[in-house]
């Protein structure tokens, strides 16, 4: 079990009940009254303690090893998923995955970024940090998918491009430009959710779209808390204190028009649920694909354009 600083109360309840039910299994407990109020206890608690959450619990959350990836949306969402590999170029890089499949009868065009949850599948994966050629490779999958007149949806994970030495010479920063670039000027409805942790341009090079979504414990920023921390204090170990600034969250980041809208989690996270969160996700993203197809490709275009052009956008006052 991985249980987080802010969950501890509840696991410890919860702990109780199971021994509570062991005793009751083996004839050593009559009543079943003590579980009842325990459960209410903890059902309680747990609803308090996720009403009350701060920047820092949320990037714990976004964080959390078995919240629901990319590959476990294509398991329980999808249908006739085939998967598409490598760039054209160089290699195939398993940190982004994609291909065609079929979400309650409609094709798309998935694409994301993909972590591992063992440290096996964590070196495969790259831990989830794409090189140049997965950028190229989602490219080549965005650009597949406008000749066909497929819809894209991209699900965003990542703290950030890699920034290894071989990474560079292959063109990282010109890899990412060309995505953000391309991707606004793509003739079919994209949308992107941040599903877990949206880290720097290597979230951003997924991420231009005509609706950005971001399940409700996600995090999408330029720089992650501890990076934060490390500029201002010169301390890494801070990064809970810089975490309370960074305007980074699903709550924030509407209010700011960066974000069109959040899924919302089950009470316990989208990783005590995973099920739950994920058919929360696939409703909210066919309602604004729904939306969408309604438009021509000009409008599309232009839609993106105008709502990437007023971010950051604000009027002085004397």
């Amino acid at each position: 079990m991985y249980v987080l600083e802010l969950e501890k109360p509840v696991a410890a309840l919860r702990s109780k009940i199971e021994e509570l039910r062991a005793l009751m299994d083996a004839g050593n407990l009559e009543s079943g009254s003590e579980i009842a109020k325990l459960e209410a206890k903890a059902k309680q608690l747990e609803e308090e303690i996720f009403k009350n959450l701060d920047n820092w619990d949320k990037t714990q959350l976004a964080r959390h090893p078995f919240r629901p990836c990319t590959l476990d949306f294509v398991q329980h969402c999808t249908k006739d998923f085939q998967e598409l590999h490598g760039d054209r170029h160089f290699r195939d890089d398993p940190s982004i995955v994609g291909g065609f499949c079929r979400i309650d009868g409609t094709r798309f065009m998935l694409i994301g970024h993909q972590r591992g949850r063992t440290t096996t599948e964590n070196v495969h994966r790259n831990f989830g940090m794409p090189h140049p050629e997965g950028y190229r490779k989602a490219l080549r999958l965005m650009k597949l998918a406008e000749k066909f007149g497929v819809p894209i949806l991209t699900l965003i994970d990542t703290k950030g491009a890699y920034p290894g030495l071989g990474a560079e010479e292959r063109g990282q920063s010109e890899a990412i430009a060309v995505n953000l670039r391309e991707m606004a000027g793509l003739t079919v409805p994209v949308i992107c959710v941040v599903i877990g942790e949206g880290g720097s341009g290597g979230a951003l090079a997924l991420g231009v779209g005509n609706r950005v979504l971001m399940l409700e414990h996600s995090i999408y920023s330029v720089i992650s808390p501890e990076g934060c921390a490390s500029i201002l204090f010169g301390d890494s170990s801070r990064a809970q204190e810089a975490a309370r600034s960074l305007k980074y969250v699903a709550k924030d980041l509407l209010k700011l028009k960066v974000i069109d809208g959040f899924v919302p989690e089950p009470v316990g996270g989208a990783h005590a649920k995973p099920e739950e969160a994920l058919d929360s996700l696939k409703k909210a993203v066919l309602k604004h694909l729904g939306q969408l197809e309604k438009l021509s490709a000009e409008q599309l275009i232009q839609g993106r354009y105008e709502k990437f052009r007023q971010m950051g956008v604000f009027a002085e006052s004397v």
